[in-house]
């Protein structure tokens, strides 16, 4: 085992494409990498965090996988990915304690500003006033989610919005979003996670649509605990999916095969499979075996617990990293000298990065913490609870690392001990601390809880209110054809738009109320799904978060419960959990309400309601209402579900003469 470097992987510098300081940096950034997971376990271990868990183990495969990930494309990951962002230039080593610590400062957070524990990465889509910035001159990432597998449907999405922009209107302006299509949209998972219906569900829609989709699964044996025969059949991925495997003239998609302590494996590995992803416009999946975890999963337990002591030695022997160097050696690109001083380089900026993250989470609660004691001593009043005070004062400047619960808790604790009569009103404790909490809570509150919803102009209170217009000659006309030709209107005028689902495009609509829609507008536009509707979700979202305007159908609100999550955790926290970084202004489209049996169609909407905040519910009595709620969502980005009534559609309902340009205004019955 010591010698696992194959006469394979002795491939020379030029045969690579590569350069000795190409192939230095990585070697950097690896040992880099697995520096900051060591330290961030043990700043979790002493106390500086709450909780930590890192990507040493997978470093090698992500460094080949950064190298071909291009400005314009998207990734849709997990906590492991840590390597491949450093690696992308989409993180930096600082951000990483950063995260770990929750700092809320965005320029030192700039993923979740720290609303998530650490390890969950996105870039920023976003200026500070909501507006797109321009996404092809970026590398992006979607913002992560915890859930096992929650970034697998949204994946799905940021694939197909290439596979649009390929196929729209080459006159139309889309060039602050696509270069003509191009990008790949890469996402990794763990091969327990697999297990997921989510991963199988998207996989399958994948192979049928026929989408740049570039699928990475770091195998490293383990689910947690749990090996992988516990969770796979024939504990391989890539063999159970071998059914799914392109053929000439099939769809499907194509499979690779490295070993994830195999440089020069995984660099050609990489490139010949996302050459085929990005050209082809096809899914590739690669399955990369022999990853490890160092240090186990987290930081809640041991993997010596677990695993046997010959496992914990073999995954010694096959780490990513020390075999890159044996082949760097083997290789004759580099001395032993040079890589010392590379790993003892990456000690030093790993520490250093450390101490600058945790020096900026720190001045400003020591600097809020001295403000405030610098208040409680210079207020002059005279209290029975004197001494008491002053015990909390110094109990407070004691605390050399304090918290801002530590300060906002002594506040509190003197507030609840000062007199109502003070001795000098003018400069009342009372007053001048009560004044400081409620400055202090103001402050929280955008700190912690802002963008749950829309914060941007495009906000539906901001939204001019332009009623549906009638004559004397009004029609009445059944109302699935106000939607219908609401519908017409908005595709005629806004390229952006795309509406899909379950019988939406070939036959318009179980309801027809895309009649006609798809011969006139494409295949591209208004189309069919399969019967997936976590899929259906994901595709929206992801299409969504890439600058389109999709409109996701589930035919009846019923269904909706199998998108549920992806609704509640994903779409809902989007905004939020990044601060105002991304958004995806998603319209979900259903109808209920006509009560026909318990699943077609009844009304769960107490627990939707309650499962989705951050989205709007919108709940239209006709379908002159419907239609101006569509048309008032599409001019906000704000993400909403409409649930039109089933029993409207054929009832008859005056036709507007301003059809396609009123709206319905949110909130008001």
């Amino acid at each position: 085992m010591n010698n696992i470097v194959s006469h394979k992987s002795i491939a020379p510098l030029k045969k690579l494409k590569l350069s000795k300081e190409e192939v230095l940096n990585d070697f950097r950034l690896a040992n880099e990498s697995r520096q900051a997971s060591l330290l961030g376990r043990r700043e979790v271990l002493t106390g500086k965090a709450k909780f930590g868990i890192f990507g040493d183990g997978k470093e090698i495969p992500q460094l080949a996988m950064a190298k071909v990930f291009e400005n314009g494309d998207w990734r849709s990951g997990y906590y492991r990915d840590q390597t491949f962002m450093l690696a992308a230039s989409m993180l930096t080593l600082e951000e990483i304690f950063a995260q770990l610590y929750g700092d809320t400062d965005i320029k030192a957070n700039p993923a979740n500003g720290g609303r998530l524990m650490n390890n969950h990465f996105a870039t920023r889509s976003l200026d500070e006033k909501g507006n797109w910035k321009d996404l092809t001159k970026q590398k992006n990432s979607a913002a992560d989610s915890s859930p096992t597998a929650s970034q697998m449907p949204r994946l799905l999405g940021l694939a197909e919005a290439s596979k649009f922009f390929k196929l729209a209107d080459k006159k139309k302006d889309f060039k602050q979003f696509t270069k003509n299509g191009n990008e790949v949209a890469f996402g990794t998972i763990g091969d327990a996670s697999t297990s997921e219906g989510y991963f199988f569900e998207t996989m399958n829609a994948a192979g049928v649509m026929q989408v740049p989709l570039a699928m990475s699964v770091w195998d490293d044996g383990w689910g947690i605990s749990v090996a992988n025969k516990y969770q796979t059949t024939k504990g391989s991925i890539s063999e159970i999916l071998k059914g799914f495997e392109k053929q000439k003239d099939s769809n499907g998609f194509y499979i690779f095969k490295a070993y994830g302590y195999d440089y020069p494996e995984l660099i050609e590995t990489y490139r010949k499979g996302i050459a085929l992803c990005r050209k082809e416009q096809v899914p590739v999946l690669f399955h990369i075996m022999g990853c490890t975890q160092p240090q186990g999963h987290s930081t809640s337990g041991s993997h010596e617990r677990y695993k046997t002591p010959e496992q914990l030695q073999k995954e010694t022997e096959i780490d990513g990293i020390s075999q890159m160097r044996k082949w760097i050696l083997t290789s004759k690109i580099a001395t032993e000298e040079e890589l010392n001083l590379i790993e003892t380089e990456s000690v030093k900026k790993a520490r250093q990065a450390r101490k600058n993250a945790w020096n900026n989470y720190q001045k400003p609660i020591i600097q809020k913490k001295q403000d405030f004691l610098k208040l409680v001593d210079i207020t002059s009043c005279e209290c029975a609870q004197t001494t008491s005070i002053d015990g909390i004062k110094k109990e407070l400047f004691r605390i050399g690392e304090p918290m801002r619960k530590d300060i906002v808790s002594a506040a509190r604790k003197i507030l609840r001990l000062v007199c109502d009569n003070c001795s000098n009103p003018k400069n009342s404790l009372k007053a001048n601390i009560t004044e400081w909490l409620k400055k202090e809570t103001i402050e929280n509150e955008r700190r912690y809880s802002s963008h749950l919803y829309s914060e941007s102009e495009l906000n539906t209170e901001h939204i001019t209110i332009n009623p549906p217009k009638y004559t004397e000659k009004t029609e009445l006309v059944p109302g699935r054809e106000i939607l219908r030709d609401n519908f017409d209107f908005i595709f005629e005028h806004n390229p952006l738009v795309l509406a899909f689902g379950e019988d939406v495009g070939k036959i318009g609509g179980v309801n027809q109320t895309y009649e006609g829609l798809q011969e006139k507008y494409g295949t591209h536009r208004i189309f069919d799904t399969g019967i997936r509707e976590a899929t259906i979700i994901g595709q929206g979202l992801g299409m969504a978060m890439r600058g389109l305007r999709p409109i996701a159908e589930i035919q009846y609100f019923d269904y909706l419960l199998y998108g549920l999550q992806v609704l509640s955790d994903d779409l809902a926290t989007l905004h939020y959990r990044t601060a105002g970084g991304q958004k995806a202004p998603l319209i979900v489209s259903t109808r209920g309400h006509r009560l026909e049996g318990i699943w077609h169609s009844g009304s769960p909407l107490s627990m939707v309601i309650n499962s989705i905040q951050g989205m709007h519910i919108a709940v239209p009595r006709n379908m002159t209402q419907a239609a101006g709620f569509y048309n008032t969502y599409l001019k906000s980005d704000q993400p909403v579900l409409i649930i039109e009534p089933l029993n409207a559609y054929r009832l008859r309902e005056k036709r507007p003469e301003n059809i396609g340009e009123f709206n319905s205004p949110v909130g008001i019955p």
